[in-house]
């Protein structure tokens, strides 16, 4: 889901939807409606959101569980059969999916100067977004293509990915279950793999 802007990918765009309808009276309700839950949810385009909406006999609960299996599925093997010849080809392929995530995080994170300005802005909807279609399948990009390439890490190396991987996958268990701690993201990992 990336928008073209003069040909370019300029960023990604996305709305979360129900499956099953918040109201029993919505697209694919069911008495008692749908929850806000992972399971219940499936991040489309504003385009596609609409569309199906506005079609729901065409577009089943089950034709959207399995498009949301497929890019589960895409977003798993992602860059894990990236296999690179040099450390420095590795960390510079991590660093540039750390700076799409840390510019992310300050453009429209909790902390941002959006954020912080305006409380009641809809930089919380985009925040949401972003973290659940680009920041987590980042995540899984960079742990993959890590796992591919173990051979070129060094101890120290090895050391600040597995502290990134607890952070990650703690924190994608955190967007879909709130728990009371999750492992902060670990800044020895940015010295070792950071962006420039």
């Amino acid at each position: 889901m990336t928008k073209v802007v003069g040909g370019t990918p300029a960023f990604h765009i996305g709305e979360m939807a129900h499956v099953i309808a918040h109201s029993a009276d919505g697209p694919r309700g069911q008495a008692g409606g749908g929850l806000d839950t992972y399971e219940n949810l499936i991040l489309l385009c504003p385009n596609c959101h609409t569309a199906i909406d506005k079609a729901p006999e065409a577009y089943s609960e089950e034709l959207l569980r399995k498009w949301k299996a497929g890019r589960e599925e895409e977003v798993e093997r992602a860059s894990s059969d990236i296999a690179f010849e040099h450390i420095e080809d590795l960390k510079k392929h991590i660093g540039l999916l750390l700076a799409e995530n840390h510019g992310i995080f300050l453009n429209v994170g909790p902390h941002s100067s959006i954020a912080n300005e305006d409380p009641g802005s809809d930089a919380v909807e985009i925040w949401t977004a972003r973290k659940l279609d680009t920041i987590l399948p980042n995540n899984k990009r960079i742990i993959n293509s890590i796992e591919r390439n173990m051979s070129l890490l060094s101890r120290e190396d090895r050391i600040a990915f597995l502290a990134f991987k607890g952070h990650a996958l703690a924190y994608e268990q955190q967007q879909f279950g709130r728990t009371e701690f999750y492992p902060k993201f670990p800044a020895i990992f940015s010295e070792r793999f950071g962006y420039e």
